[in-house]
């Protein structure tokens, strides 16, 4: 499969990637949900609003890929400043995390790339997801796991830019 010139996708979660969880617990009931992906959220006083500037600088299309959803356009992007982003259309997350299983995200967010090139910034990518997407994605992706307790950070987003900077030199070569 031919890659096209468009530029790259972004994906991005949210919980413990933009949003550190520093050993927090992700509620598991509907309810704490919902207090969760809400502005009453103690949690989001951690997100470091520096990240802001350099997410929109990226020369990408950043995509939500988190279970927030729609709420992260409407709880993060007012209280970060950001435009509205697309929110990739996800299924259920598990009731549980399950450490030696597929993510519940990739096989959703290979189809949204449709073979574009792709980055995908989550806390939860294994080898087995790196291995999925490889097997099943014609072109360029970026599987990149972040500390869960820390989220994003410089040298994260340093290798973010370095992969960014060559599929800009693949694109002027092809």
């Amino acid at each position: 499969m031919t890659e096209r010139t468009e530029r790259p996708l972004l994906f991005l979660d949210v919980d413990g990637t933009l949003l550190p969880l520093g050993g927090a617990r992700i509620p598991s009931s509907p309810q704490g949900w919902v207090d969760w992906q809400g502005t009453s959220n103690p949690q989001l006083a951690k997100i470091d609003a520096g990240h802001v500037p350099r997410l929109l600088a990226l020369p990408c299309e950043l995509i939500w890929a988190t279970a927030w959803m729609e709420y992260a356009n409407e709880v993060l992007s007012p209280l970060l400043g950001l435009p509205r982003f697309p929110v990739a259309e996800l299924p259920d997350p598990p009731q549980e995390y399950e450490p030696d299983a597929l993510n519940w995200k990739t096989r959703a967010l290979v189809r949204a790339a449709a073979g574009r090139p792709f980055i995908w910034v989550d806390d939860e990518i294994t080898d087995l997801d790196h291995a999925w997407v490889s097997a099943h994605h014609g072109g360029h992706a970026l599987l990149h796991r972040v500390d869960s307790t820390s989220g994003l950070t410089r040298a994260d987003f340093g290798v973010v830019d370095d992969w960014l900077l060559e599929r800009s030199r693949d694109r002027r070569r092809g």
